[in-house]
């Protein structure tokens, strides 16, 4: 570890002098010596990072749903080039290219992060061994070996010997007592924000490996912070609970305000703008207004939970507008004015008494309109045999020649049976 902080000695004379201008501040409130003069300055020190990096943390945010979005078109790229791994690795790029996606961009405040923490880890360790260090000369030096929290010196570790701890003025019990609160509270913070995001902030509609890698680092990253957490000194994990709690807010307010499309905070989002819309009749808010806007916008790509609050303002007489308000709608303004919304009337289901009444009537009915059509079809074959009689009859044929006719015609000899009503 302090061969890698050392590659970052570069920036420890900046780290150094912002640490001292905190201490000015501090010490005049708590004292030059107290461990509240200098833990504050490392607290404000990670404000101050974390502030500058807001920027990057919105453009992870942003890195992080496009990549949940673009799951399912990597994991068929994957499937369609999978024997061929340069042309799966041109699809990849090209799909992030078309989408405006960086890979790495959910990995930017992490690293932009890391000089800053390597460098207050080589200042704390400086300090450990009594060497000057930056703008930290031997007066201030003297002062950050006296400072404790909560009895653990700044610069202590929790696999620190004895002697060495004695050295700075506290016992060894102290220092593990309350270097392993810090440890499990900086892990159980760093646990509790992926659990955060997993669980509230991702579209449960989609299920890709994504979201197995995310639930795996769920687990793991809380056991690398307690693993790496015995050699950090006291003041460097003071900054990283300070950077972890921060972390978790901000993130807690991003879910809370801009949540996934899809995702369990959604819906609990939209549950409270339609609550406010119930109360007041408009959208109050410039940022809930561009939600309704680009639900609005998304027409009939709106996820479940987006239709859910359209026909929830639809039941309070609203419709959502292009703008991101709310306006009456056609019913409602007829209601308004006295009038009413024209409804679409059910007719009455009758009983089966009176359906099979019905059915009684139609069929009696078409066997007296087949009965009437029979008659006058066999009225019509009267009359044309009639005048088939009246004609004279050809000499010197045969009696068969009739019925060598009706065979030609299609008719059978002999008896016939006698058709039903309905084939006549």
């Amino acid at each position: 570890m302090d061969t890698i902080a050392s590659l970052f000695s570069f920036i420890t004379t900046p780290v150094s002098w912002v640490i001292v201008q905190f201490h000015k501040l501090y010490g005049a409130l708590f004292g030059d010596d107290t461990g509240w003069a200098w833990g504050l300055s490392i607290v404000s020190l990670v404000v101050l990072i974390r502030i500058c990096l807001i920027p990057l943390f919105v453009k992870q945010i942003k890195s992080t749903r496009n990549m949940q979005v673009l799951q399912p078109k990597m994991k068929a790229i994957q499937e369609r080039y999978k024997n061929d791994k340069q042309r799966q690795s041109e699809e990849m790029m090209k799909l992030y290219k078309e989408t405006g996606t960086n890979p790495l961009s959910s990995c930017l405040p992490i690293l932009a992060q890391s000089p800053f923490f390597f460098a207050l880890y080589h200042v704390l360790s400086a300090i450990a061994s009594g060497k000057t260090i930056g703008v930290i000369d031997q007066p201030l030096l003297d002062s950050a070996r006296q400072a404790h929290i909560f009895g653990a010196p700044l610069a202590a570790k929790f696999m620190d010997s004895e002697e060495k701890v004695s050295a700075l003025g506290a016992s060894l019990t102290d220092v593990r007592v309350v270097t392993a609160i810090m440890i499990v509270m900086m892990s159980a913070s760093q646990f509790f924000t992926q659990r955060q995001l997993m669980t509230k902030n991702v579209d449960l509609t989609v299920k890709t490996p994504y979201m197995q890698q995310q639930k795996m680092l769920m687990y793991i990253f809380p056991l690398i912070f307690a693993v790496m957490g015995i050699n950090f000194p006291v003041g460097v994990l003071v900054y990283w609970l300070t950077t972890n709690v921060w972390t978790m807010g901000q993130q807690m307010y991003v879910i809370n305000q801009n949540p996934t499309p899809g995702s369990k905070a959604q819906d609990q989002y939209l549950g409270r703008l339609l609550k406010s819309v119930t109360a007041h009749g408009e959208v109050r808010g410039r940022t809930r207004r561009n939600t309704v806007k680009r639900i609005f916008a998304k027409g009939t790509d709106r996820n479940d939970i987006e239709r859910k609050f359209i026909t929830g303002l639809s039941k309070l007489g609203l419709a959502a507008q292009e703008d991101g308000t709310v306006a009456k709608s056609e019913a409602a303004v007829l209601e308004a004015e006295g009038g009413t919304a024209p409804k679409r009337q059910q007719p009455k289901r009758q009983t089966k008494a009176k359906r099979h009444t019905a059915a009684t009537h139609a069929g009696a009915a078409k066997e007296e309109d087949e009965g009437s059509s029979g008659s006058e079809s066999r009225t019509s074959l009267e009359k044309q045999d009639a005048s088939q009689d009246d004609k004279p009859k050809p000499t010197g044929k045969p009696a068969a020649s009739g019925s060598s006719r009706q065979a030609k015609s299609g008719q059978r000899k002999g008896p016939q049976r006698p058709k039903h009503p309905s084939k006549k």
